[in-house]
């Protein structure tokens, strides 16, 4: 086994509004695991809403919980069974895992196993020096992709599932429904696959503005007061016509009706965003105007397809990336993510030292 530290750092929450980062056991791996030297951890919105309001959705906190799960890392250790991976290996992490047996893991679809384990919300996640993982969910890294990149697959595989879903292809006009990571992702992954053109809207203008640099064909900033009718007309005039598909990545009932209103009758709408459990959708109008309404949990099957297409510079996740922080600065980093200071988007935890000159580094 390589030479490692003596101490392991976590980023762990205790309840809401109890952050801390704080030593805990180095694991040994199981036979089909890896023990990873962790490197980057992007934060995500589930993360910050442990820490604010104790979970999200139907996931609330039940005892302490190590956070991240956007992730990359270097192989340390391996388990007696594996064969994919080597000791020195750079991986990304994927969080899922299923339980491998059920009816859903066998059709593919283990993202909704009711027995699946995923970092940070069913199970500790690795904002840490040191975690194991499952080796075949562990993705080897290219050596022209950055560790960065590698710790961007996570919300990029969410976009890759959301666009899958939505059956976003050549010529596919497409509205994106929140500029924050996701739908900046989203947006990206959808000029990929092909889409023809993509409008994104988003409240806050300079969040716009980067989907504009990163290739957005149309941005539309609303106040939260406009009239439904009104950024109808106006999404249909920026795409030139109404939207095959809508994806809609902030949860926002607001955003979910205008979702619907806004698509073409007998398109799609796609629900990305985890908001309230219940919510107002107008629903007969779905069904009069033919529109499929999709949903979009996590991602299955999506790691290699984000992989070939940050690899092969497809796409360019490094923008994205607004803030760096050290593994020891993590309450800060969440700070910075959770009120957005300083025009945050996505915000990166180093877990082993980095050359600050230097923050896209490759191990």
């Amino acid at each position: 086994m390589a030479q490692r530290k003596d101490k392991n750092l976590a980023g762990v929450v205790y309840g809401v509004e109890d952050f801390r980062v704080e030593e805990i056991p180095i694991p040994r791996p199981r036979d089909h695991e890896v023990l990873i030297e962790m490197d980057c951890v992007g934060i995500c919105g589930s993360d910050v809403h442990y820490i604010s309001h104790g979970g999200f959705g139907d996931y609330k906190l039940k005892d302490k919980l190590v956070l991240g799960h956007e992730s990359s890392g270097v192989v340390r250790e391996v388990g007696r069974t594996v064969t994919n991976l080597m000791v020195g290996d750079r991986v990304a992490i994927e969080p899922a895992i299923g339980c491998r047996t059920c009816r859903q893991c066998k059709a593919g679809r283990y993202n909704l196993c009711p027995e699946g384990v995923y970092c940070a919300t069913t199970g500790h996640g690795n904002l840490c020096n040191y975690y194991t993982h499952a080796a075949d969910c562990c993705f080897k890294l290219p050596p022209n992709v950055t560790m960065e990149e590698g710790a961007l697959l996570e919300p990029l595989a969410v976009a890759v599932h959301c666009c899958r879903r939505g059956g976003v292809g050549i010529g596919s006009t497409v509205l994106v429904l929140g500029a924050g990571p996701i739908g900046l992702v989203t947006m990206l992954v959808a000029r990929a696959m092909g889409a023809a053109k993509v409008c994104v809207i988003d409240l806050m203008e300079s969040k716009l503005e980067l989907a504009k640099s990163l290739g957005a064909d149309a941005i539309l900033a609303v106040s939260g007061h406009d009239a439904q009718e009104d950024m109808v007309k106006r999404i249909h005039l920026l795409l030139g016509t109404a939207p095959d598909i809508s994806i809609e990545c902030t949860g926002a009932e607001a955003c979910v009706q205008l979702a619907i209103a806004a698509t073409v009758p007998g398109g799609v709408v796609t629900l990305v965003g985890i908001g309230a459990i219940l919510q107002r959708i107008p629903i007969t109008t779905a069904l009069v105007r033919e529109i499929d309404i999709r949903t979009a949990f996590r991602y299955a099957n999506c790691y290699p397809a984000a992989l070939a297409m940050v690899a092969n510079g497809t796409i360019d996740a490094l923008k994205l990336i607004t803030h760096h922080y050290e593994l020891t600065e993590s309450e800060q980093a969440f700070k910075t993510a959770r009120y957005g200071l300083d025009g945050a988007i996505k915000v990166m935890i180093h877990c082993q030292p980095r050359n600050k000159n230097n923050p896209q580094r490759k191990v």
